[in-house]
């Protein structure tokens, strides 16, 4: 996480220098326990994508829906706003910088995850609005990775999947040996 100011009196928030300082290449912006423990909005998350593209960081940009929205079948509408108001501003040559994570709120940390078909369907329509907004070299060039209960036993069917160029793993990384 990083904070959109480069200095000041922002206590307890971390700045871009802070983390290029400490050797960090890669930024994990808008995951959902930020958005729904610390209140980030799509907009704060703008401002720190932002932030994070002038310091050279790599933005990691997590988006995805809840299982309410996902029932209401409104699961591509919330992708379409994550994307448009998360990257808001950013230039095609920006959106090459960036990852973004498609992370089903309702399979992270639940032990269920989408299924190699949901996650498909995610990530096309994804790499669709990247398309329409940035341009084909732009969304061709991003990578779109999966998160959300990623384990050895899924990871092969998800990554497996067109527009899914790798995953974003959680708690199952601190047992990385079970991977290979």
């Amino acid at each position: 996480n990083l904070y959109w100011e480069r200095e000041g009196a922002f206590t307890g928030e971390i700045s871009t220098a802070m983390i290029a300082e400490a050797g960090a290449e890669y930024v994990i912006l808008g995951h959902s326990e930020r958005r729904t423990l610390f209140g980030e909005t799509d907009a704060s998350v703008n401002r720190k994508v932002a932030a994070a593209c002038a310091a050279d960081l790599k933005p990691i940009v997590c988006i995805g829906e809840t299982l309410d929205q996902r029932e209401r079948d409104e699961t591509f509408d919330v992708l379409d706003r994550q994307i448009n108001q998360g990257l808001d501003g950013l230039t095609s040559a920006q959106v090459v910088q960036i990852v973004v994570a498609y992370e089903p709120v309702w399979a992270i940390g639940t032990g269920r995850h989408a299924t190699p078909a949901q996650a498909a369907e995610a990530h096309g329509h994804i790499r669709k609005r990247l398309q329409n907004w940035f341009g084909a070299d732009a969304a061709g060039l991003c990578r779109v990775i999966y998160g959300g209960s990623v384990k050895p036993d899924n990871i092969g069917a998800l990554v497996s999947q067109p527009d899914v160029d790798g995953a974003l793993v959680g708690g199952a990384s601190l047992e990385v040996k079970a991977f290979f």
